[in-house]
């Protein structure tokens, strides 16, 4: 009878451990201290790792930062994404995809990554634009959806980013602007679903083919 086979080795899964601790000790010191006032002794200390470990992770707190920006991205994409259903009416589809965005917009953790990013492109715009530009040849969900319809002629042919953010635009006014900015409490489900149908309503009314209308 064979041996089972053994665990993934200790030392690595340590390692992503203390990955996870530094970034989180970042994300919580520039909330607190703001981007330029945060020193990595600080975050070594709020990660409860040696500064010599944070280094051996990330070589500067530029470094950290764009790994802050990057998981932004990275759920803000994973998070809304449907494939376009060609024979499918787009108003459902469209639904789902505002309705996955609001679900992201109130998760704690996506806030407190998008409360750093904001704060320092408030402060030092410059790094932000840099990141801003290294992802936006990314394509999301949104866009990519919008992109597919268009293409097959049942959205208006035109730039989908650009539409991509109207319609986010139309969902983040009432769904993270507010909260972010105001302290506004998060949207009910019953808010949730008013703004997402009214927000899929207005964009088809003005993007939609008239076959698709």
């Amino acid at each position: 009878m064979s041996a089972p086979p053994s665990p993934p080795p200790a030392p690595a899964r340590l390692t992503d451990r203390k990955r996870q601790a530094i970034v989180q000790a970042a994300i919580d010191a520039f909330r607190a201290h703001g981007f330029e006032a945060t020193s990595m002794d600080r975050i070594a200390a709020l990660a409860g790792v040696s500064k010599r470990t944070v280094y051996n992770h990330f070589a500067s707190k530029d470094a950290l930062f764009d790994e802050i920006m990057l998981r932004l991205w990275q759920q803000a994409a994973a998070a809304v994404d449907v494939a376009y259903a060609a024979h499918a009416p787009l108003r459902p589809q469209l639904l789902a995809l505002m309705q996955q965005k609001l679900r992201m917009l109130e998760d704690e953790h996506f806030f407190g990554l998008a409360r750093v990013a904001i704060a320092e492109a408030i402060h030092a715009p410059e790094r932000a634009r840099d990141m801003v530009a290294r992802l936006g040849d990314k394509e999301v969900g949104l866009a990519r959806w919008i992109a597919a319809a268009m293409a097959d002629g049942r959205l208006k042919p035109g730039d989908a980013r650009f539409a991509a953010q109207q319609m986010e635009g139309l969902v983040k006014g009432f769904a993270f602007w507010p909260q972010l900015t105001m302290g506004q409490p998060a949207l009910s489900r019953a808010q949730q679903e008013q703004v997402a149908s009214s927000a899929v309503d207005l964009f088809l009314s003005h993007y939609a083919s008239d076959a698709d209308r």
